[in-house]
């Protein structure tokens, strides 16, 4: 699955998500048209953050500019969480 998609997963707004047995507030922020996507992830009742910006560049670019953390950490969390509602 491409970037594009696992954002894709991911609601507008502000939503509830599972992560590895945690419960996270996710916020999702599109900005430029929808060009360049803000995701931030803060675990409920713990200190756990993910935190990164997505640029669209075309059909087929997109470019993950994690915030101060590994971007397998933020991959991670793109693939394996699940939202719900």
């Amino acid at each position: 699955m491409g970037l594009g998609e696992l954002l894709a997963r991911v609601p507008d707004g502000w939503s509830v998500a599972t992560h590895d047995g945690r419960r996270y507030g996710v916020t999702r922020t599109a900005r430029a048209g929808g060009r360049a996507v803000s995701v931030y992830a803060e675990e409920l009742g713990g200190t756990d953050v993910v935190s990164a910006n997505v640029y669209l560049t075309g059909e087929d670019g997109a470019h993950l500019r994690p915030c101060e953390m590994p971007t397998e950490k933020v991959l991670a969390f793109l693939r394996e969480a699940t939202f719900e509602g």
